[in-house]
């Protein structure tokens, strides 16, 4: 069955606000095992409007319209939806009633406007709103179903979860299951290479590769007529990629992060961690410090920008900067072990580099990034040459030096 999302609203199209009700909705119906080939964003203009759900009405099963259902004359997508099923508007009792309560409820005086969303295409389902004014509402044609929900998120959720979902669970004809990989330490094309022959020859299920700042996600999707199948499918493609990634792998969790990972491997062997950082600027701390509940295992983050810095606060030798530069495995060694030393932690992380878009020689270009990395004694230090502008250099230094962090905790647990 294929599904065709519009998402209505001038303030879409202007960038106003970001269109969250599509990737909402795009998951949803890829849960429910429904193919979506097209997703449009149409202003508040009834003649678009409606050349777009007429083209829809031909080449999907099914139309999901979000948004347009509000009191004023703007709020258009009802009106134009039953013209194009060909149903007329006719007042529903019971959303008239629940306008009435709602508008008493916050002790304002309904408007004449407000009884509009009361009207509903007849012969329609009515999806009555408990966190609005606006009901939704499912239109069955012959050929195509319409179903109109409203703009707001806090609206269109619950509606879509409780109402919505259930109904087309109904209809479903299969089910799309999936499972992430989320890997550190690799590139994308490089991640590629190592699964390409898999990409191939793949059928069902499928292999997405997805490239993050010094990350690589792999998506996994399987179809099937139950999700206990579907996850049958997928099991012996995640054990393979297991094999070929190995420790690479930090987290099959959507929403996990590699920091929330690297926080969960410190609480579980009671280590703690301090930063020092220069030409990142703190970006490494703000990172550890996203992940809740990180208090204890994250000690101390140092910003020490100037070689004075590095010296007064983390113990870095004058020799050291005099002879090898602030940009220099050795300076990011001392840095590593310095703030280990001054915060009394098992770990400590030090990047310094050349982040630009100055400063750069032949020497030392612009880009060279050097990352620390102290564990009990142990130091290790990694050279990197980034590309971009100051910002992406900035930003793949903070992920590089997490990915070495982690590996440098797995070591750790190894040896233990």
């Amino acid at each position: 069955m294929t599904v065709e999302l519009i998402c209505v609203g001038t303030e879409l199209l202007l960038g106003n606000i970001v269109n969250t009700n599509a990737a909402y909705l795009a998951e949803k119906c890829a849960l429910l095992g429904l193919s979506m080939y097209y997703q449009s964003v149409v202003g508040d203009n009834p003649e678009r409007l409606q050349e777009l759900c007429e083209t829809a009405n031909k080449r999907s099963d099914l139309v999901i319209l979000c948004g347009g259902l509000g009191p004023t004359q703007d709020d258009l997508t009802k009106e134009t939806a039953a013209r194009v099923m060909g149903r007329s508007l006719i007042l529903d009792e019971r959303a008239k009633e629940e306008i009435r309560v709602f508008f008493e409820r916050i002790h304002r005086e309904v408007t004449d406007n407000n009884w509009k969303q009361a009207m509903v295409p007849e012969g329609s389902i009515v999806l009555y709103n408990a966190n609005g004014t606006a009901p939704g509402i499912i239109i069955e044609g012959e050929g195509t179903t319409m179903i109109l929900l409203p703009g707001p998120p806090n609206e269109l959720v619950p509606m879509f979860e409780e109402q919505v979902y259930p109904y087309l669970s109904k209809r479903k004809p299969e089910v799309i299951c999936s499972k992430m990989l989320k890997i550190c330490g690799v590139g994308e094309s490089m991640a590629e290479t190592r699964i390409l022959d898999l990409i191939e020859k793949q059928t069902n299920p499928t292999i997405a590769p997805y490239a993050m700042t010094g990350e690589v996600h792999l998506r996994i999707t399987a179809k099937a007529d139950s999700p206990e199948q579907a996850f049958a499918l997928i099991a012996p493609v995640e054990a393979e990629l297991y094999r070929r990634f190995g420790d690479g792998i930090f987290t099959e969790e959507e929403s996990e992060t590699l920091e929330g990972a690297i926080a969960k491997l410190l609480k579980e062997r009671k280590l703690t961690v301090s930063t020092a950082e220069s030409c990142t600027g703190g970006l490494l701390s703000g990172r550890l410090v996203n992940v809740p509940g990180i208090s204890e295992q994250f000690q101390e983050g140092y910003i020490t920008y100037s070689n004075e810095a590095k010296e007064k606060l983390l113990g870095v030798s004058h020799s050291t900067l005099e002879t090898f530069g602030a940009v220099s495995p050795e300076t990011a060694r001392e840095m590593a072990e310095g703030c280990c030393r001054a915060a009394n932690t098992d770990l400590g992380v030090g990047i310094t580099g050349i982040a630009g878009p100055d400063g750069g020689t032949a020497q030392k270009p612009v880009g060279l990034v050097y990352i620390g990395c102290c564990c009990k004694g142990t130091t290790y230090v990694e050279q990197f040459q980034f590309r971009g502008n100051r910002s992406k250099v900035r930003e793949s230094a903070v992920a590089n030096a997490l990915t070495l962090l982690r590996k440098v905790i797995l070591q750790e647990i190894r040896t233990v």
